[in-house]
């Protein structure tokens, strides 16, 4: 059976848009088809274990073919622990607001926590990476307040959707539906971007449920 896991970045709450966003894209999932598993995992709760020396020395040792010792075998199973989360859905829904031009960083420690070799990714000194997620699908939901696609560099870039989107195709999930909504505060009419990114969330949940 399908499973649908929302990964939220977003620490707002119910002033968060990429989690109202969110709430329209389940509700809709939920209407569709009222037995489909729905996992909710927030960033921000507290579980998502650090990514730092000894999970560093951890990874390096598995590329060397060697097993982890110590405190480096523990940060091991921890990352493991937390892919095995991620990777028991075959579907995802990610709330990504823009922070700086780019993403939260509690969503940059999860990709560095569950991108490790032989789960996400293998390596040949030939040909490189490949992705080893299969038959995964992803919704993101992409805001910002100010950064818009039709504004100048004043109003910021975007290194949110093109670095978040280069990673989960480098992870080989290759179906990628986004929803936007921004810019969402600094404008005169967000009511009418806000609507557009309801109704487009209402559309894509509806194809990933059909």
């Amino acid at each position: 059976m399908s499973k649908l896991l929302h990964i939220s970045a977003s620490p707002r709450g119910p002033k968060s848009e990429s989690l109202a966003i969110a709430g329209t894209f389940l509700d809709t999932a939920r209407e569709l088809d009222p037995g489909l598993p729905i996992e909710e995992y927030d960033l921000w709760d507290g579980t998502l274990p650090p990514f730092g020396p000894d999970a560093a020395t951890a990874k390096m040792a598995i590329f060397a073919g060697e097993e982890p010792q110590g405190a480096a075998a523990d940060a091991w199973a921890a990352a493991i622990a937390t892919f095995h989360r991620f990777d028991a859905a075959d579907r995802y829904l990610f709330s990504v607001p823009m922070w700086n031009a780019g993403v939260p960083y509690i969503l940059k420690q999860f990709i560095d926590v569950i991108s490790q070799p032989g789960l996400i990714f293998g390596f040949d000194p030939e040909s490189g990476y490949r992705g080893l997620l299969r038959g995964k699908r992803a919704a993101v939901i992409y805001t910002s307040a100010v950064y818009g696609p039709d504004r100048g560099p004043a109003f910021g870039a975007d290194f949110q959707a093109p670095y978040f989107e280069g990673w989960l195709r480098w992870a080989g999930v290759e179906e990628i539906e986004a929803i936007h909504f921004r810019p969402n505060l600094a404008t005169g009419d967000a009511e009418t971007g806000r609507r557009l990114a309801h109704e487009r969330a209402r559309d894509v949940a509806k194809q990933f449920i059909a």
